[in-house]
């Protein structure tokens, strides 16, 4: 078997490489590659539990824990208890975690810019579509 050759390899080298842009654009706004997921849900609903952050991610509850924590020491959310149930966390964008919105989708879309260089238009979609049916 030549594992260079294989769907495998390819996504998996694929993978580290783009994690490694993800995480120098991450860092043009003071994130972290992890961190910019929990932001982008936070930014379609603010005020979610915790847990229900770390469904929508499929991480584990003590994966989303360690990431908040980061988030929260650099003042990028606050965390409250839930009124209805204390055991219950809430997590909440901060002004800082609002403002760094749109330096990112920037920053994202300068990314995907260079993700998709050198594909056609068809070939574009066609990656999207197969990255789309492969993780559905």
């Amino acid at each position: 078997m030549h594992f260079e050759e294989t769907a495998t390899y390819l996504l998996a080298k694929a993978a580290v490489i783009h994690k490694n842009s993800l995480q120098r654009c991450a860092n043009t706004v003071g994130l972290h590659s992890g961190q910019v997921f929990v932001m982008m849900e936070l930014w379609k609903t603010d005020g979610q539990r915790q847990i229900d952050l770390a469904a929508r991610l499929n991480l584990s509850p003590p994966t989303v824990n360690k990431i908040l924590g980061g988030l929260l020491e650099n003042d990028f959310v606050t965390r409250a208890r839930y009124e209805d149930d204390a055991r219950s966390t809430r997590i909440f964008l901060t002004p800082k975690g609002v403002g760094v919105r749109e330096s990112l989708e920037l920053a994202w879309d300068d990314l995907e810019d260079q993700t998709l260089a050198g594909l056609t238009d068809t070939e574009a979609l066609m990656l999207k579509q197969l990255l789309q049916k492969l993780f559905a």
